[in-house]
């Protein structure tokens, strides 16, 4: 019965004892971190019929709340029975708290759980943060392009084809981002402006994205670590779990100078979740590949048809600049 779930997934004897007739009640401090819910009003033993009435009524509020979006025929399903329940008692906590909640689909929410190892406290703190973000940050639910038009112009950004899974492709020319010639603010709506984009751009299902890094001729000229830092910000605390794999290719060696100093900031729950090199055999949140020069065109052919591989990899798709891109 999922009326003994509590927010670690186990079950609860108070929760069992409990009915339900409002959705969970949440306290906030500073009015941001969601801390514990209760689940009160103990069924009362005067009425035993009155009683059977109450729990079917609550049991029904909460399979509404629990699978809200069976309602919607359009939303793909969440198949696990308890990542659905999670979401839903999530979904309730945090809509009590921005109504703009209902704006977004369970695999939204879900994704923010998995960045959380499913723990609803600390995911439901960083949906609300994304929430507020967004409203400032995409008051207009989209950037627009003459707000980026510098970093557009160098097309350090393409995105065409997809992977055999259907999974979007990036791909970012590091040698094409030149930060003296930029403006910090500007390119991080310019890494918003992408991560939009390509997440639009997945069909029906799909969740993830992969990215190729091509660093071919980068060099100190077009290191920013705090560029980079900011776009890691951007996609692990706002677009979590939607990158699926990034291959780093043609890599020089001052490369792994400034990748030492990326590594460390990248979140932690990500990190336990990380297969570099492919070397793990668990099944990793997010694969990270350092791309032989020898062996370019072969591993990026694993994941991905001749006929999707951008041309400059030995595929036949050129590239695209990423506001060309449809």
């Amino acid at each position: 019965s999922k009326l003994g779930i509590d927010v670690d997934g186990e079950r609860s004897p108070t929760a069992l004892n409990a009915t339900y007739p409002s959705p969970p009640s949440v306290a906030f401090i500073n009015d941001q971190d969601p801390i514990s819910f209760t689940l009160s009003h103990p069924i009362s033993s005067s009425a035993p019929w009155r009683n059977r009435m109450e729990k079917e009524n609550n049991k029904q509020q909460v399979v509404e709340c629990v699978s809200i979006s069976a309602e919607n025929e359009n939303e793909p399903l969440i198949e696990d029975e308890m990542e659905r329940s999670k979401v839903g008692i999530m979904r309730a906590l945090c809509d009590r708290q921005d109504p703009s909640t209902k704006e977004v689909d369970d695999l939204m929410i879900r994704r923010f759980l998995r960045a959380r190892d499913m723990d609803i406290e600390k995911a439901s703190a960083l949906f609300l943060k994304y929430l507020a973000w967004k409203k400032t940050v995409l008051p207009k639910g989209h950037i627009p392009e003459s707000e980026i038009a510098n970093d557009l112009s160098h097309n350090k950004v393409c995105m065409q084809g997809h992977d055999k899974k259907g999974r979007p492709i990036l791909v970012i020319v590091g040698n094409r981002h030149n930060p003296s010639k930029g403006n910090p603010e500007e390119f991080k709506r310019f890494v918003v402006y992408t991560l939009e984009k390509i997440c639009a751009r997945m069909p029906r299902g799909e969740e993830k994205f992969r990215a190729i890094v091509d660093l071919q001729g980068w060099g100190y000229s077009n290191c920013d670590i705090r560029g980079y830092l900011a776009a890691l910000s951007t996609l692990q605390d706002c677009y979590p779990e939607r990158l699926d794999k990034l291959y780093f290719v043609r890599a020089p060696y001052i490369f792994m100078t400034a990748w030492k100093v990326i590594y460390p900031f990248v979140d932690t729950n990500t990190r336990k979740k990380v297969d570099i090199f492919c070397s793990s055999t668990a099944t990793p949140s997010l694969i990270i590949v350092f791309v032989e020069n020898k062996k370019l065109t072969p591993t990026l052919l694993e994941d991905i048809d001749e006929a999707q591989l951008p041309d400059i990899y030995g595929g036949k798709m050129p590239l695209t600049p990423i506001q060309d891109s449809h």
